[in-house]
């Protein structure tokens, strides 16, 4: 390990929140667009999984005496990302959550939540999972059309997807997200807004709906160069994102982040957001967070660091009590500053004008000019428009 995270972490403070990222890199089976570092369990040998599990909590020790000392600040979030998380079982899981609580605490309310896919899910799995506590369930529907489902590989039907959502509420959940995404080829506007539709009558808490991303090295961008499936154009996106905003909107959904909506609770003060995802939240805010797993990212301070990728180098160096550490860097100011405004600027919260330079201000208040967007107590929030052009603005801020 030539990156050694607690040395590069410099302004690492105690103040700020800190999460738990749980990478589970294994799937049934590969889906034709996915880029991320995952694994077909079966490929992996018999013992694979045992295998892994011996790592994550082996790590789990390493990450835990290599925070000895600093600051000890309990887990605001867990998350188990993938991959499938639930190619393992509820117990399993539970006894990392059990880990990380053992060795760092988990703050009280603290959202724990794994990502599944319906074929991967039944009455005693969801019962398991909350008795493995954990209370929030993110599960990838995609879509609720059959030609979209083919196309990405994805073998669960529309209606799995909806029956998983509602059983897991009656099982005793009570917060659930579905995840889907727009921009699949071939995919019609009206296709997608059913599918929109079919995903609230799942009575969802959360619902994040992302614009797909060809990824060079997946199959799907095999087929597209191929010609034989079309490339979605800009105009279609858009179309479909307006389209997410109003039915999203008209169900009393929220949009927090330019890509996730939330439907807000009733608390003693009134309306709350205790339906966004704290986890993800703690990325956008730039909090701190220990990746576990092959492949797994970490952020503390300025210093960012990433695991090894291949399960098997990644369970061998855990086994000889090493962090799994591939590389890493540390982020000068510029670059912090950059990762700032991306990050916020994406967030319905919006970017504290006081983050931004001089001569970014003056581009900032073009935003507004241009109908893009709102500045009121010292905030630049984006509108629908704005939010349209997103990458487009922070490119714009930036330069």
């Amino acid at each position: 390990m030539t990156f050694h995270p607690l040395d590069e972490a410099g302004q690492w403070s105690g103040d700020r929140p800190f999460s738990v990222y749980i990478h589970v890199p294994f799937c049934a089976s590969r889906c034709g667009y996915c880029d991320f570092n995952t694994y077909v369990l079966a490929s992996q040998g018999p013992d694979a999984g045992q295998r892994y599990l011996r790592a994550a909590h082996g790590e789990i020790e390493a990450a835990a005496s290599a925070l000895a000392g600093h600051d000890a600040r309990p887990a605001s979030t867990v998350f188990f990302g993938g991959g499938t998380p639930t190619m393992l079982t509820p117990d399993q899981l539970g006894g990392l959550v059990r880990h990380v609580q053992q060795v760092w605490g988990l703050a009280p309310g603290a959202e724990v939540t794994t990502e599944a896919n319906p074929e991967t899910l039944s009455e005693e799995v969801l019962d398991g999972l909350l008795e493995a506590g954990i209370n929030r369930l993110s599960m990838g529907m995609q879509s609720a059309d059959r030609a979209v489902l083919k196309l990405l590989d994805r073998v669960h039907t529309p209606g799995r997807a909806v029956e998983m959502a509602r059983l897991a509420r009656r099982c005793g959940f009570d917060d659930i997200s579905l995840d889907l995404i727009f921009g699949t080829p071939g995919e019609t506007l009206e296709s997608w807004r059913t599918s929109l539709r079919t995903a609230l009558s799942a009575d969802p808490d959360h619902i994040s709906a992302y614009s797909l991303i060809v990824e060079e090295g997946t199959r799907l961008a095999a087929r597209i160069r191929r010609g034989e499936v079309p490339m979605t154009d800009e105009d279609d996106l858009a179309d479909k994102y307006l389209a997410s905003e109003e039915i999203l909107t008209g169900a009393g959904f929220v949009n927090y982040e330019v890509s996730n909506w939330a439907r807000p609770s009733t608390g003693p003060d009134g309306l709350v957001d205790r339906h966004r995802a704290e986890h993800n939240m703690a990325y956008w805010l730039g909090h701190d967070w220990w990746g576990i797993g092959p492949g797994a990212h970490s952020h503390l301070g300025r210093a960012r660091w990433w695991n090894v990728k291949h399960p098997a180098r990644y369970a061998a160096l855990c086994a000889d009590g090493e962090l799994p550490v591939d590389d890493g860097e540390v982020l000068g100011p510029e670059e912090h500053h950059e990762e700032t405004v991306l990050l916020r600027l994406r967030l319905a919260d919006g970017l504290p004008l006081a983050e931004l330079r001089a001569d970014e201000l003056g581009r900032a208040r073009r935003v507004t000019a241009e109908g893009l967007g709102e500045e009121s107590d010292g905030v630049l929030r984006l509108n629908l428009r704005g939010r349209l052009l997103a990458d487009r603005i922070i490119t714009d801020l930036l330069v």
